[in-house]
């Protein structure tokens, strides 16, 4: 057990049982009976429930009190541990108690407040009459300065709590967003591979009725054909490879589509940049090496990575020049976007989700490849991801 936790299980009983002797002596000190020495330790005792029941205790301390002055007038003014009961009594109910509670509590402050400037009145021959304003305020301070003081403690700690469930609820959405921008994501990926697997697997049908048909007529011209469902097969196996690492057990109802447009590529890749150059940010594209023909599943996540990429720069990087570079390599296709902008949205666009860096680091996971997202070494940021042409098969 902690300090903390044993502060708050035993603190209470602590204090009430130190301040139950000490009242106890000065009780007795200033002349005190029995009876006032039981209402001494009556009020001591309250405090130890100051925290469950604070207006309980604080009305079970004013009477306790009262006793201790009708029996021992004499510890009036004098004693500590009386004026210690009286304050803590005070500042427990404006700190502990809430709800209805707290109404009942502020009644009972007022109360005493009144019957302290009253008795004030009373022990100097004053009569109620003549209770001067300054005689007053003091009341309102002495008395109602403790209470005053727990409930602002008792609102800045409820604020805080406020505070900390919100960053907590805050913190829990912006989780479940990053997932189901991950999920949404995936699952676009799955639809986009299973129509480009779709598309091997007839055109392979195709070929083997092909070849069955002139089998015996036209053996060289089955040959090609087979040749080319080995081919059309290497490449699907790849591709539904990376579809069967992204595929969900179920896909939402509403996603399904009726557009059977063909899916974009490389080679579509100058509509894009004409497209963002009109937008307002120069692209320069830059290609290494010799170009080839790519699988479809990686030419398809090499032109969505550029596309995000882009997209990102419109967003989030003002007065930027972007650009754009492929990289050939004998085993893998490495995509480079940059860009010189600084940070904020370039005029005209909206902030994003913020989600484009998880749609660019799904697809390079897809295919097998790795990205890396940086500020650049001259400002900027630079989003680099290596797409090798296939995957190995085990």
């Amino acid at each position: 057990m902690d300090l903390r936790a044993a502060s708050r299980k035993y603190g209470d009983v602590l204090l009430a049982g130190v301040l139950a002797m000490v009242f106890v002596v000065e009780t007795l000190a200033y002349g005190g009976d029995l009876v006032s020495v039981a209402a001494a330790v009556l009020a001591s005792a309250a405090l130890t429930v100051r925290r469950r029941l604070p207006v309980v205790g604080l009305l079970v301390v004013l009477a306790s009190l009262f006793v201790v002055l009708w029996r021992s007038p004499a510890s009036d003014g004098e004693s500590i541990a009386f004026v210690a009961i009286f304050l803590i009594a005070h500042y427990s109910v404006g700190r502990w108690a809430g709800g209805l509670e707290a109404w009942v509590g502020v009644v009972c402050v007022v109360g005493s407040i009144c019957g302290f400037a009253i008795g004030d009145a009373v022990d100097n021959d004053v009569a109620i009459s003549d209770i001067s304003a300054g005689s007053v305020g003091f009341a309102v301070f002495f008395v109602g300065g403790p209470w005053a003081a727990g409930l602002a403690i008792r609102l800045r700690r409820q604020r805080e709590s406020e505070l900390d469930a919100e960053n907590e609820r805050l913190r829990r959405e912006q989780e479940e967003q990053a997932a189901r921008a991950v999920a949404e994501e995936r699952s676009r990926i799955a639809r986009e591979l299973h129509d480009v697997v779709s598309h091997a697997i007839s055109v392979t049908v195709l070929q083997a009725r092909g070849a069955r048909r002139t089998l015996t007529s036209d053996p060289d011209g089955a040959r090609k054909a087979l040749d080319a469902i080995e081919q059309t097969n290497t490449a699907a196996l790849g591709d539904m490879r990376r579809l069967l690492a992204v595929l969900r057990d179920t896909e939402p109802e509403g996603l399904a589509t009726d557009n059977h447009a063909p899916q974009p590529s490389l080679a579509h890749l100058e509509e894009l940049v004409a497209h963002v150059r009109q937008s307002g940010v120069p692209v320069e594209v830059e290609v290494v090496g010799t170009p080839q023909d790519l699988p479809p599943g990686v030419d398809l996540s090499a032109y969505r990575i550029v596309q995000e990429a882009l997209t990102n720069v419109l967003k989030h990087a003002a007065q930027a020049r972007a650009r754009v570079v492929l990289d050939y390599s004998a085993d893998a296709l490495a995509v480079t976007v940059s860009d010189d902008g600084i940070p904020g949205p370039v005029y005209g666009t909206e902030p994003g989700g913020g989600h484009g860096l998880i749609g660019i680091r799904e697809r390079v996971a897809v295919v097998g490849g790795d990205v890396t997202a940086e500020p650049g070494l001259d400002g900027g940021f630079e989003i680099r991801a290596v797409l090798p042409y296939a995957l190995e098969v085990s």
